[in-house]
């Protein structure tokens, strides 16, 4: 395996019977963002666990820059910021942010690290006294003050406002120009295609798409017209020639296409009235409804039946022995 970023070969990992994670194989560059998405359920909170070593494959292999999760995270060249876990009490910000750095061999500067994530305002306060949203910068910032080659985030700006979902993504984007490599799952998939290199789409415990977003949106194929038509009645529409469905959304209508030439056409022969006409591929949505849709649910090793809740049942299991504490380490 090459020394240059991160390998997941073949990876495995069963909680009793569920089995979270079948055969996943991804190889990652260095300095690349990639987005793991899927649905509740798909495996990404156990592949990242098993990215940081915070579970060990059942079968496969992990290595991050050419060493083992454990040895990575030891060397302090992983930083991470999970679902699970919370903040050390009754220190504030600065303080947590400062005892942080210096368990990490080149930290980032503190002060520099509470200006990109916008958390200098609330560097003197106590962390149980901080709003969802200032606990997630504050996580993120002990991540970060790591200065680590790795970034791992795992729904990273849930509970954050837009304000604070876009600070924080201006914050990645400086962060990624440093050359540094960066995974994060997220529900948002706006987040993912506007600010990932590639996207790794998983189902089912397996990865069924991966690639740059715009190479996922166009398996899906198809396109969309958008439309201001005050029509009564959605079934002509429906009917118009290259037209699969169409659907109403106050005085705009939406036809899915598989013929969008044709749709045009008999639209403006039909519905002349009809204005501010938008023609659009298929968008992210789209593609991770049908492929994640599609996802095979069989097994070759394994004929039990799954559940649609690995990942919660993945974060309820015992992580090999470590701890809630042990988790905030490598924060």
């Amino acid at each position: 395996m090459t020394a240059g970023g991160i390998q997941l070969r073949g990876l495995a990992k069963s909680y009793g019977p569920v089995r979270a994670v079948r055969d996943v194989s991804i190889s990652i560059d260095a300095g690349q963002t990639v987005a793991l998405l899927g649905p509740n359920g798909a495996g990404k909170s156990t592949t990242i666990d098993m990215m940081l070593g915070l579970a060990r494959p059942d079968r496969g292999e992990v290595r991050i820059f050419g060493q083992t999760p454990e040895a990575a995270v030891d060397a302090g060249i992983v930083g991470a910021m999970l679902q699970v876990g919370s903040l050390i009490r009754d220190l504030s910000v600065r303080e947590l942010v400062t005892m942080m750095a210096s368990l990490y061999p080149e930290p980032l500067d503190v002060d520099e690290v509470l200006d990109l994530t916008g958390t200098r305002e609330v560097a003197g306060r106590r962390t149980q006294k901080l709003s969802g949203g200032q606990t997630q910068r504050v996580r993120f910032a002990t991540a970060l003050v790591a200065n680590p080659r790795l970034l791992v985030l795992d729904e990273p700006t849930v509970a954050m406002d837009v304000e604070g979902r876009h600070h924080f993504w201006t914050t990645m984007r400086e962060f990624a120009s440093r050359g540094k490599t960066i995974v994060f799952a997220t529900h948002y998939l706006e987040e993912a295609d506007a600010y990932a290199d590639r996207i790794v789409l998983m189902a089912k415990g397996r990865v069924v798409a991966d690639g740059p977003a715009t190479e996922i949106k166009a398996r899906v194929g198809g396109r969309q017209i958008r439309a201001t038509l005050a029509a009564p009645d959605l079934a002509p529409l429906g009917a118009l020639p290259g037209v699969v469905s169409a659907d109403r959304h106050g005085d705009a209508v939406l036809l899915s296409c598989r013929d969008s030439d044709a749709a045009l056409r008999a639209l403006v022969t039909r519905y002349p009235q009809a204005r501010d006409i938008e023609v659009r591929g298929a968008g992210l949505e789209q593609a991770f409804l049908a492929l994640t849709g599609d996802a095979d649910d069989t097994d070759d090793t394994d004929d039990t039946d799954d559940t649609d809740d690995t990942d919660d049942v993945a974060a309820r299991a015992p992580r090999d022995g470590r701890t809630d504490d042990a988790m905030e380490d490598i924060r």
